[in-house]
């Protein structure tokens, strides 16, 4: 059996501000995670990722230990968690290979016997396809890369019949309900791609969904227009969304456009929170980091929210903000375009670690997840690690 190892970049701040508190291999492109792409290339489930020592106690579901880097044996591949691959799977061949993708090394193959202990420049080339991803933005490229053909293989799954007073604009074949709950009145565009709503969603009257859409276990869309989105589990959606990437188990329950944005878990966007996605002058959005700016080359941006942040009611936020792990945004209106971890802005002060860990002991039962020793042993490394740059 081939193995399967994912190499974490530096967390440097392209990929601020996920990389404080996840693997980046853990972030969402298209309807999969980093990690269940390179899965479905390796055909087998990971065995580690090496990851930096702040994330050595991170546990979620189905996430392998992450742990230094350190040699390993084949039969195995490599691949770097900056690289979400597509295609056929890849043959571990009786020769190593370095894995590359427009003349970039994206990984490597290990055969049986040999042994992987770094960059390998030596090893000859195969060229793979998929998305090279330069920064947390560039999630929200996958989705126009990714989305539509992941929608469209759920098609090949049975679905559930769309209950009475459905109304669809286009194929009808293009919904796909896997156990899904729908509500009569519900309004389905399928003219741009295929919607698939995964087992125990609910979408409720009210709700206009514009495919490609993806709808992960157990969330809610409770209302408004939402297109071209890829929802993991358990969120709570709401409102204008387009082209938005959530991570999991947030929370935006209320009304307010947000569009061209990345999500972090555990989330949570008060009533009327509106991201800005375009500038006045059409052009390319910035992303200003303490020391750093950072040309994304992308026209339409609108914010990247770290897990476990929240904003208040009210709460405008400019083309490319950027909001830390933990971080509150505490009063209506305009916040800087960057919020540190764990502060509470606008007032600029440091978040108690007792008092995050104290609300996060809340949030966490609300969508039945335990919040065990290891989860408060993750948060406390994550805090400290955050809170002393």
């Amino acid at each position: 059996m081939t193995s399967l190892f994912l190499l974490e970049p530096e967390p440097t701040a392209a990929w601020f501000p996920f990389a404080d508190s996840r693997p980046i291999a853990e972030l969402r492109a298209g309807s999969w995670l980093i990690r269940e792409r390179w899965e479905a290339v390796s055909a087998g489930e990971a065995t580690a990722i090496f990851g930096p020592p702040h994330l050595s106690a991170f546990v979620e579901d189905g996430v392998p230990q992450v742990s230094a880097r350190h040699a390993i044996t084949g039969p195995a591949i490599v691949g770097r968690s900056d690289f979400a691959p597509e295609g056929d799977p890849l043959p571990v061949t009786g020769e190593a290979r370095r894995l590359t993708h427009g003349g970039t090394t994206v990984g490597w193959s290990v055969p049986d016997g040999a042994a992987w202990e770094g960059e390998h420049d030596e090893w000859p080339e195969a060229e793979i396809a998929g998305v090279q991803l330069h920064g947390a933005w560039d999630l929200v490229e996958t989705l126009e890369h990714f989305l539509p053909a992941d929608t469209v293989d759920f098609t090949r799954e049975p679905g559930d019949a769309l209950p009475d007073g459905s109304i669809v604009i286009g194929d009808p074949a293009d919904i796909v309900l896997l156990g899904a709950r729908v509500e009569p009145g519900v309004v389905f565009d399928t003219r741009s791609g295929v919607i698939v709503l995964e087992q125990h969603s609910y979408i409720k009257s009210g709700a206009r969904l514009e495919g490609p859409l993806y709808v992960g276990p157990g969330s809610e869309i409770l209302g408004g227009p939402v297109s071209q989105c890829s929802i993991g589990p358990r969120c709570k959606v709401r409102g204008e969304v387009t082209r938005v990437v959530f991570l999991g188990f947030a929370n935006k329950a209320h009304s307010g456009f947000v569009g061209d944005s990345v999500i972090g878990r555990w989330a949570n966007l008060g009533a009327n929170t509106v991201t800005s996605n375009l500038k006045n002058t059409y052009g390319p959005v910035r992303i200003e980091l303490p020391g750093e700016r950072i040309e994304t080359g992308r026209q339409f941006l609108g914010s990247l929210i770290g897990d476990h942040a929240k904003t208040a009611i009210g709460t405008l936020l400019n083309t490319g903000t950027v909001i830390g792990v933990g971080a509150n945004v505490v009063a209506s209106g305009q916040p800087p375009k960057y919020v540190p971890p764990f502060t509470w802005a606008k007032a600029g002060t440091l978040m108690n670690k007792g008092g995050f860990l104290e609300v996060a002991a809340r949030v966490l039962p609300r969508r039945n997840v335990e919040f065990t020793d290891e989860v408060r042993e993750m948060l406390d490394a994550i805090y400290t690690y955050a809170t002393a740059r």
